[in-house]
């Protein structure tokens, strides 16, 4: 995929994303937005080798909550 397709799928993805960091954690926008872009999980969803744009937002969101509650990651095998 090129890197101008990713970043159109993140485009997608990533509201969704923030939406539920909002929602289930009650956080506002910037402060959702900067737990988001600054996370592990983020950096790996931009790798375009990695495939986790394949993932749902709400699958996404599990693994972004994870690393902000555990300070670690899960991968799923099929995509790491």
């Amino acid at each position: 995929m090129r890197q101008e397709d990713l970043h159109t799928v993140l485009a997608f993805i990533t509201p969704g994303i923030l939406h539920l960091l909002m929602e289930r954690r009650g956080l506002a926008e910037e402060e959702a937005a900067s737990l988001l872009y600054n996370s592990e999980m983020y950096r790996t969803l931009e790798d375009e080798e990695s495939k986790l744009w394949r993932l749902s937002y709400p699958i996404l969101y599990d693994l972004l909550d994870e690393e902000l509650t555990t300070g670690k990651i899960t991968w799923p095998e099929e995509q790491l």
